[in-house]
C-alpha cells in the first residue's frame, strides 16, 4: 500500500547525531575493522562505568562486570539463557516489549504473567507480583519506561516492588533501555536502590537515547559470576558487538548528553500533542511518563484492537500496533 504513514515503528525518527556517526565513518577510515574483545571495547566499557556511576551512582567494574552487546536486545536473550533451568518461571508484567515470552520461552523457561491496568497507571503492584510467585519463580523482567505505554516507577514504588524481590530471592533482569526518555522526573535504576545491584541485571544501550538504532549497541552491567556466564554464551553465539558502532558509542557517551536532551525535548512536545488531540477527539489516552509513544484506549468504540489498526490502515492509510501485540491485557488499546 503507497502513501501510509507509519506511526508502528518503534524507533526514533532522527537520524543519528553528525558528531557520533563522524566517529564511526573515522573508526572506519583508521583501519578499525578487526575484531574487540569478546565484553567489548575497553574503552566503551570504561566510559559505560562512568556514566553508570556518575548518572546513577553505580559502581560496576569495567573489568569484570560490564558487557557489550549487539544491542539491548541480546543483552536480554542471554541474561535469561544463562540463569534458567528448564521449567524456571520468568515474572512479566504485561503489556511489555514483544520479545520478552519468546526469549524466556526459548530459554526454557515459563513466562509468568501479571497483566497491569491503566486504573494503576500500568505500573507492576507489590501485591501483584507477591501473588504470581511459586517455588518455580526465578526472574522478574522489569520495563521501565515501558513500551507500549510510557508507564514510569517512582523510587517508593520500585522499593516496595525490591522488598519483594529480596523477600523471594528473585533476580530481576531490569530493562532500561527508555532510561534516558523520562519526563516530569528523574529515572530511578532498579539496581540503585538498596540490596539489589547485587541481584540485578541492569540492560541498556544506544539506540532509543542517541538515535542509534541501526548501530546495534547495548550492554549489560550484571554481578561478575553472572556477566562471566552471559560472556561464554555472547563469544560463541556473536563474538563482539561492531567495532565501528562501539567506537561511535564512545563518542555518544562522552559528548552526547546535549543531543539527548534535545531529543527528548522534542518528544516531550509530541507526547502532550497526541495526547491532548486523541483526547480531544474521544480515543482517552493514558499520558505516558516515559520513552515515546502513546498506548490510547480505543475501547469505547467497540472494536478489537486487531481490527481498529486494520480498517485504520484501510480507510485512512495510518499504520499502528494493535494493543494485544503486547500482551493480553494490550487488548482494547493501540499503540
Amino acid at each position: 500500500m503507497k502513501g501510509v504513514i507509519s506511526l508502528g515503528v518503534g524507533e526514533p525518527d532522527f537520524v543519528t547525531p553528525w558528531h557520533i556517526r563522524e566517529a564511526g565513518v573515522y573508526s572506519l577510515e583508521k583501519g578499525y575493522t578487526n575484531y574487540t574483545s569478546n565484553c567489548g571495547l575497553e574503552g566503551l566499557r570504561r566510559e559505560i562505568s562512568r556514566y553508570l556511576y556518575n548518572r546513577f551512582q553505580l559502581k560496576y567494574d569495567y573489568s569484570r562486570e560490564i558487557i557489550v552487546t549487539v544491542g539491548a536486545s541480546e543483552a536480554i536473550d542471554i541474561a535469561l539463557r544463562c540463569v534458567l533451568e528448564p521449567g524456571d518461571e520468568v515474572i512479566i508484567p504485561e503489556p511489555c516489549f514483544v520479545s520478552y515470552k519468546p526469549c524466556t520461552v526459548m530459554a526454557g523457561g515459563v513466562p509468568k504473567i501479571i497483566s497491569t491496568k491503566e486504573t494503576d497507571h500500568f505500573k507492576l503492584i507489590p501485591g501483584d507480583l507477591e501473588k504470581a510467585i511459586t517455588p518455580r519463580s526465578k526472574v522478574l523482567l522489569l520495563s521501565y519506561p515501558n513500551n507500549p505505554t510510557g508507564a514510569v516507577m517512582t523510587a517508593q514504588e520500585l522499593q516496595a516492588v525490591a522488598e519483594v524481590v529480596e523477600k523471594h530471592d528473585l533476580l530481576v533482569i531490569a530493562d532500561e533501555i527508555y532510561s534516558e526518555l523520562t519526563y516530569d522526573g528523574e529515572h530511578v535504576s532498579f539496581a540503585s536502590l538498596p540490596g539489589m545491584q547485587e541481584r540485578t541485571v541492569l540492560v541498556n544501550g544506544f539506540s532509543k537515547s542517541f538515535a542509534m538504532t541501526g548501530w546495534r549497541i547495548g550492554y549489560a552491567a550484571a554481578p561478575e559470576e553472572i556477566a562471566a556466564a552471559m560472556l561464554k554464551i555472547h563469544q560463541y553465539t556473536i563474538m563482539c558487538a561492531p567495532i565501528m558502532g562501539q567506537m561511535a558509542a564512545i563518542e555518544a557517551l562522552k559528548n552526547g548528553e546535549g543531543e539527548i536532551k534535545r531529543m527528548a525535548g522534542q518528544y516531550d512536545q509530541r507526547r502532550h500533542l497526541i495526547v491532548n488531540g486523541l483526547n480531544q477527539i474521544g480515543l482517552s489516552c493514558f499520558e505516558p511518563k516515559g520513552a515515546f509513544y502513546a498506548f490510547p484506549s480505543i475501547k469505547s468504540t467497540g472494536m478489537s484492537s486487531q481490527d481498529f489498526c486494520a480498517q485504520l490502515l484501510r480507510e485512512e492509510k495510518v499504520a499502528v500496533v494493535p494493543g494485544d501485540a503486547f500482551g493480553q491485557c494490550g487488548e482494547g488499546y493501540i499503540r
